[in-house]
């Protein structure tokens, strides 16, 4: 798997119905398909949220070879989670299936199905957030979403901003990894051959410059952002202000059918 596999946190800009969205919309949507992600039950529940899913995309114009692509990374954790339900999974009767302690029923099968698609359907709705939504609208919407939480003395705005700078920032450290893996490789380093512990011990080289990399682009950001007199959320304004439109309540009522849907397709 190459790094520049890893999307998570890139934006892909556009002008789409999906790209339009108020960015507080398609937070409280990600929520509602999260939602009935966990409500679905059965096989019809799941192809309904998939077909939804293949809808979003196609309106986005982000293509399902990105979702893919970034699924890649957490390719490994879906396979053991797949497999950890597939033999641990109880059942009635015979196994299909008996492999020493192992024992394969069709309700394993079933439930390690049912799984794979539960993570990938939520790895995808958050991928397409940050596909469809610029860093700042994003701080903006989760700002305007935690917004209540001051009256607690949350510190909101800084919550929202410490997690846009980080998703701005992955895409970033994932290049310079890339690049500094292509120097390391290019005097001779090895990262693929040899046992766990040779792997571990070549990663030294890497992970050094990495971590003085970002130390220096988190001290420029610093720099930056006092150079420019910014001291939290207090008094700022934005360029854009934030409002909701007919299109963001209109997905928000196809949000909750959603959630009905796929509940009502797993009642059995």
């Amino acid at each position: 798997m190459a790094l520049r596999d890893i999307t998570l946190g890139q934006y892909f800009p556009g002008d789409t119905p999906i790209h339009r969205l108020d960015p507080r919309t398609k937070i409280l949507l990600v929520v509602l398909f999260i939602t009935a992600v966990l409500l679905a039950k059965t096989a019809a529940a799941y192809l309904f949220l998939l077909a939804v899913l293949a809808v979003v995309v196609f309106l986005s114009k982000v293509g399902m070879k990105a979702l893919i692509r970034g699924m890649r990374p957490v390719l490994m954790i879906v396979t053991i989670t797949g497999l950890l339900n597939l033999f641990y999974t109880p059942g009635e009767g015979e196994p299909l299936v008996q492999v020493w302690i192992f024992r394969i029923y069709m309700e394993g099968i079933f439930a390690t199905i049912f799984m794979v698609l539960r993570i990938a359907l939520l790895i995808s709705c958050t991928f397409l957030l940050t596909y469809t939504t610029s860093p700042i609208l994003l701080t903006d919407g989760l700002e305007k979403l935690l917004g209540p939480l001051k009256r607690l003395k949350v510190p909101v705005h800084e919550l929202a901003m410490m997690m846009s700078i980080a998703l701005r920032f992955i895409p970033n450290l994932i290049e310079e990894t890339d690049k500094i893996m292509s120097a390391q490789k290019a005097r001779g380093a090895d990262f693929d051959t040899g046992g766990l512990m040779d792997k571990a011990k070549a990663l030294v080289p890497l992970l050094v410059p990495l971590f003085i990399s970002a130390f220096r682009r988190a001290d420029e950001l610093a720099v930056a952002m006092e150079c420019r007199c910014y001291h939290g959320g207090e008094g700022r304004t934005r360029l854009r202000q934030l409002r909701f439109q007919p299109a963001d309540w209109l997905a928000l009522c196809l949000g909750l059918l959603l959630c009905i849907g796929s509940w009502a397709l797993s009642i059995r």
